[in-house]
């Protein structure tokens, strides 16, 4: 099965609204593929910049088409950055924008040892539609409503479902090899735009052909038993 007929499988069974999305983590970005051309933002005092004002940006940039990213572009959003092993730990800790995170009480420095990490930082990270994708993948990210969420932890009940921050999901994907949702995170929200009725999954690639199998055994079930509730629901009718 190619990408195309894949992504066209997940986003049918599904019902996505926005295509799913691959990700890859290479040493150099692929031949053909442009890196994301938006300009480089204004330098905080603590001298963070980059293209977007966070990583997970370009998993709304990526349904438009493919184009690659180097470390640079993600490094203002500094939590993003160490969750794809893009800095480390002590780099992401001196950083205003973590300062700032940690005051408002939002997360306790502790938390950031135990938060998951690409282990071997990237050259390059490429985003595209699935469908379009210039290599194979290693994550699968899909943005789902709650009943599409549903569907997939139905297919996977022992996936991982957390919340903040959103980006970590990428990175057990990848390094655990666990389909991973999160419920988003303030700082994800704000800085996407991402709607209020929207979640994300992370789904490892190699996992995604056995996913798409689950998937279509437990949409025959929940077909069957959304026909007897409808029918069942009938007996409450009111003239």
């Amino acid at each position: 099965m190619s990408w195309t007929e894949r992504s066209a499988a997940l986003s049918e069974l599904l019902g996505l609204s926005t295509p799913p999305i691959a990700i890859t983590f290479t040493e150099a970005a692929p031949d053909g593929v442009g890196f994301f051309d938006a300009p480089m933002a204004e330098a905080t005092p603590d001298g963070r910049t980059g293209r977007v004002p966070a990583g997970c940006v370009f998993w709304m940039e990526a349904a438009k088409g493919p184009f690659a990213t180097a470390p640079a572009d993600h490094g203002n959003c500094s939590v993003g950055s160490l969750t794809h092993g893009l800095i480390t730990l002590e780099e992401a800790a001196g950083r205003a924008d973590v300062g700032a995170i940690v005051e408002a009480g939002w997360v306790d420095p502790s938390d950031f040892a135990d938060i998951p990490t690409v282990s071997r930082k990237p050259g390059a990270i490429t985003y595209a539609p699935l469908d379009r994708t210039p290599l194979d993948p290693d994550v699968v990210l899909v943005r789902v409503n709650g009943k599409q969420m549903m569907v997939l932890h139905d297919a996977v009940p022992d996936m991982y479902l957390g919340g903040k921050p959103q980006c970590h999901i990428v990175a057990i994907a990848a390094e655990e090899g666990r389909v991973a949702g999160s419920v988003g995170c303030a700082l994800s929200r704000v800085r996407t735009a991402m709607p209020a009725t929207e979640m994300t999954c992370a789904i490892p690639a190699s996992q995604l052909d056995a996913l798409l199998e689950s998937l279509r055994e437990n949409r025959a079930a929940d077909d069957a038993v959304a026909t007897y509730a409808a029918e069942d629901k009938r007996r409450f009718a009111r003239a």
